[in-house]
């Protein structure tokens, strides 16, 4: 006998075998026992959770020969001829493969027929929703008032390309995921029961290999079967899957848990080893933090989806919750720059190591038990315990003093000069500038300070006035007080820049103000500011504002009296011109002083004189000689109107259509009411006149 798969040998055949869809179980078993039947279902759902399973029990339980009920006897000849798949009233379709209209037509040639030996004719369409268009349309009579013997059972999974005339004239019923707990939970009782070795490990990586499908999680079992040689083993499964080790995982989290650098990097050459997507792990790094987080704050309602619920408890007990979100920071950080890394490796470890570097400090309410100090040094470290500060005190001084932003006391130069190797404890409290002492190359030092061994204990000597090291010439030469040079340094001063020196040093120079910023100067003074880099899409500079701006009219003011005469002649005239663009711009801020037979005299605002040239005037001149049919002389004077030009008529016009909207909105009684009501305000600047005139 030939090998059945998994997943046709453990298909249920009653609703009790059912795994799951609780929800769509109960209101299909009650409607069979109550006998309340619809003609057309709908069952919807992923791949692998149960449709057509569902659909042959109802087949089974509508046609078993003891009766309509929700539990078929499964032994009479029907029950079996559905479960082997040759039951004639029971027509499955496939409409991924009969998408014609023309299939559909024979389809329902034989509905009208009565059933050859079952109560009623079933029709268990698969993957609906790859029929056409004219196939729904051909059948949506049909499935509306079908004879009293026609059952249809539709399954998709897909139901949004469903015409919502097909949904709804059947009853839905939407079928959810396999968790990954059910998934373990009926393998377990499968394996079992077929007497096949396993580990609960390999198990839940197939659970959630499956994603939720069932019949997923059967056939990756068939292939793990195959693939350990009779038993379901975890390290079979995962070489099998090409998954990471959820163990390795928990393993970084440990290391960067106490903090022990060696450990961790230890952790990333075995996930090296396997060659994994390194993303991914950042990945399964950010899903452990989540779960713990959620550990943290209800405890109860931590799943178990991954066969490692007591793991994440553990974690969330020691560790703290600050460190928690700041790990699930940097390790979304972390995922959005790691292709930005040289190689994935060096990236995961980049983001690794800044987590331990930047550890969040220590709190006292922090849900944890007590933690290996750091592997990494502190920020609040002694200084003296710092082998490279420990050598820069020691060293002696040996170099010209330059550009001090101000003179250090005489008390701190000769205690220097004194004991040039004084202890790590008392230089700590020597606050010395970065900026003061400079060694120059190739040039000898002007201060010499011997190094001498350390005087006896005495009482400090009085410290000399400071003026006294202020006093001092820039090429005088400080010698030590109590040091000797046991080798005189023959030393020459260097050339002197009189920019360089210090204003507060030299007596015989005046101390200049130095200037902050100039006035005209294009680069501002350097700042503390961060580098943003822009891109393309984050650029948004307007290139043409400028440009506008420049050549942008001038705001139309209102002018200082009404037209009269020839002024209104002209506000009449002008519109009938038909000019636009620059001309008209001119001509609507002109208006008309005086008519000597064909000379005519023209006022233009000054405030578009950068519009104006001949060009413009020679237009307007042509436009009136067409309007008045015979040669006119136009001259144009750059001078005030006193009357109103038409783009002052055309400006006045426009306020008062504005003032009139938002008027006919403050007095609406609508408004009014909300503004009672809801407290509104009203936006001004978002009145606008429904007929506002164009701009002449």
């Amino acid at each position: 006998m030939s090998y059945q798969v998994l997943a046709r040998k453990w298909r249920p055949r009653s609703f009790n075998e059912m795994v799951g869809q609780t929800h769509v179980l109960k209101a299909l078993i009650n409607a069979l026992d109550s006998q309340r039947l619809h003609h057309a279902y709908l069952f919807t759902g992923t791949r692998g959770v149960g449709k057509t399973t569902i659909a042959r029990i109802i087949a089974k339980c509508l046609n078993c020969e003891t009766g309509i009920s929700s539990t078929p006897c499964g032994v009479c000849s029907i029950c079996k001829e559905i479960d082997e798949g040759r039951f004639i009233d029971l027509i499955e379709v496939d409409a991924a493969s009969r998408t014609k209209v023309e299939d559909t037509r024979e389809l329902l040639d034989n509905v009208q027929y009565s059933p050859s030996r079952g109560r009623f004719k079933v029709y268990l369409i698969d993957e609906v929703h790859m029929l056409s268009t004219s196939s729904f349309n051909a059948l949506l009579k049909t499935l509306e008032e079908p004879p009293p013997h026609v059952k249809f059972l539709l399954a998709t999974t897909d139901p949004q390309k469903l015409p919502v005339t097909v949904l709804s004239r059947c009853l839905q019923f939407s079928l959810k995921n396999m968790p990954p707990e059910r998934v373990v939970d009926h393998l377990t009782h499968v394996l079992a029961a077929e007497n096949i070795p396993f580990e609960n490990d390999a198990l839940w990586l197939l659970g959630r290999a499956a994603d939720g499908s069932m019949r997923d999680a059967m056939s990756l079992t068939d292939q793990a079967i195959a693939f350990g040689e009779g038993k379901v083993l975890a390290a079979d499964v995962r070489a099998m899957l090409g998954t990471l080790d959820h163990g390795q995982v928990y393993g970084v989290l440990h290391a960067l848990l106490e903090g022990d650098t060696r450990a961790l990097i230890e952790a990333v050459r075995h996930l090296a080893e396997q060659g994994p997507d390194w993303n991914g792990v950042l990945s399964e790094m950010l899903n452990v933090l989540h779960r713990v987080a959620i550990a943290q704050a209800l405890p109860e309602v931590v799943d178990n989806g991954q066969g490692d619920r007591e793991r994440v408890l553990e974690l969330a007990r020691v560790l703290p919750s600050e460190d928690v979100q700041f790990y699930y920071q940097m390790g979304l950080i972390g995922r959005r720059d790691l292709p930005l890394s040289p190689d994935p490796r060096s990236g995961f470890e980049m983001v690794l190591l800044r987590m331990l570097a930047f550890r969040p400090a220590d709190t006292h309410d922090a849900p944890r038990v007590a933690l290996k100090p750091l592997g990494i040094s502190q920020a609040t470290a002694d200084p003296s315990t710092n082998p490279v500060a420990g050598a820069a005190i020691a060293a002696p001084v040996s170099a010209p003093v330059a550009a001090s932003p101000a003179p250090q006391p005489a008390s701190v130069i000769e205690a220097a000069a004194a004991a040039p190797e004084m202890p790590a404890a008392v230089m700590s409290h020597v606050q010395v500038e970065p900026e003061v002492v400079e060694v120059v190359a190739g040039q000898p030092s002007p201060v010499e300070i011997a190094p001498a061994p350390a005087p006896a204990p005495a009482p400090a000597p009085a410290p000399a006035p400071a003026a006294a090291v202020v006093d001092l010439p820039w090429e005088e030469q400080v010698q030590a007080p109590v040091a000797e040079v046991a080798e005189p340094v023959a030393t020459i001063a260097p050339e002197v820049i009189p920019d360089a020196v210090p204003p507060a040093v030299l007596e015989s120079q005046p101390a200049e103000p130095v200037p902050l910023a100039d006035a005209d100067d294009d680069e501002p003074p350097l700042g503390d500011y961060d580098y943003v880099e822009m891109d393309a899409e984050s650029f948004d500079y307007d290139f043409d504002a400028v440009e506008r701006a420049a050549s942008s009219e001038p705001e139309v003011l209102p002018a200082a009296q009404p037209a009269t005469g020839l002024a209104a002649d002209w506000l009449e005239l002008f519109p009938k011109l038909g000019l636009s663009g620059m001309t008209g711009s001119i001509g609507a801020n002109c208006t008309l002083i005086s008519v000597e037979g064909d000379n005519w005299l023209l006022h233009l605002d000054p405030a578009h004189s950068a519009l104006f040239n001949p060009t413009q005037q020679r237009r307007l001149n042509d436009a009136l000689n067409q309007f008045h049919g015979r040669e006119l002389k136009v001259l144009i004077e750059l001078c005030k109107p006193e009357q109103e030009t038409p783009a002052q008529a055309a400006a006045s016009k426009r306020a008062n259509r504005q003032r009139e909207a938002e008027a006919s909105i403050h007095q609406d009684p609508v408004i009014q009411q909300m503004i009672q009501q809801f407290a509104a305000v009203i936006r001004a600047d978002s009145i606008e006149p429904l007929d506002t005139p164009v701009n002449p």
